[in-house]
């Protein structure tokens, strides 16, 4: 039996102050700046069930379930919560650094995520390299 998420569907807008006062100096770098954290420094969640939640809004994103081993140093995903036609997970073009990439924001609070590539496991082939300081665990139950 395929377990329910509840996704959020109400915007979640605040003032720059506003998100400067909530989240850490690192956090809101990558969140609201869209920086990217070092490789490595924030990919030691537990292993248990639950679900990693937009630490700006606290909406679902991604499921323990969806989670793999990339070996690039961040989380990385198969898919969100909600399947590869994600509502809570939004994605725009990035040309930034002299690439072109496919950039990841919550949907709910425009939080920057990380990037979605094409080179990740079946069933979808998605890999979702997100920023660890951009999500907070939720264990299940």
């Amino acid at each position: 039996m395929a377990k329910t998420i509840d996704i959020p569907t109400d915007h979640v807008e605040k003032s720059d102050a506003e998100w400067r006062e909530q989240l850490s100096p690192e956090a809101y770098k990558v969140t609201r700046k869209h920086g990217t954290e070092r490789a490595g420094t924030h990919d030691d969640f537990p292993k248990e069930p639950g679900v990693f939640a937009c630490t700006c809004c606290g909406a679902p994103l991604f499921d323990q379930e969806h989670k793999f081993e990339s070996g690039t140093g961040w989380p990385s995903f198969w898919q969100p919560v909600d399947g590869v036609e994600s509502r809570i997970v939004g994605e725009k073009e990035d040309r930034s650094l002299f690439m072109r990439r496919t950039e990841v924001h919550c949907n709910r609070c425009e939080a920057h995520l990380g990037h979605v590539f094409p080179d990740g496991p079946q069933p979808t082939g998605l890999r979702y390299c997100i920023n660890g300081v951009a999500l907070n665990f939720q264990p299940e139950g």
